[in-house]
């Protein structure tokens, strides 16, 4: 496997955990309690960047497939799946503020 192929896919699973490290939205503006919607649009936002910094990769060596809607839809379930951890970690395992 090539090394920037291993960085993207660190890169991918820290993303997709990132929404439910913090209760900042957008990493910047603090909030007493963040919503679960903040949270998935955060999840569908990073999901688009991280996309995009994979076909520029690609791009970069090749011309870039072109993909359907499976693709996505494929894409973005094993982007649920790399969440996993940090939305369990969020809403069952992290004792809540008193």
């Amino acid at each position: 496997m090539d090394s920037s192929i291993t960085i993207l896919l660190l890169l991918a699973a820290l993303a997709a955990n990132l929404p439910f490290a913090t209760n900042r939205v957008a990493g910047f503006i603090q909030v007493a309690r963040k919503h679960f919607g903040w949270q998935a649009l955060e999840l569908v936002a990073l999901y688009a960047l991280i996309g995009g910094l994979a076909h520029l990769l690609e791009t970069r060596d090749m011309p870039a497939q072109e993909q359907h809607w499976q693709f996505y839809v494929t894409t973005f379930a094993l982007f649920l799946v790399a969440a996993f951890p940090g939305y369990v970690y969020r809403y069952f395992w992290r004792k809540p503020a008193h």
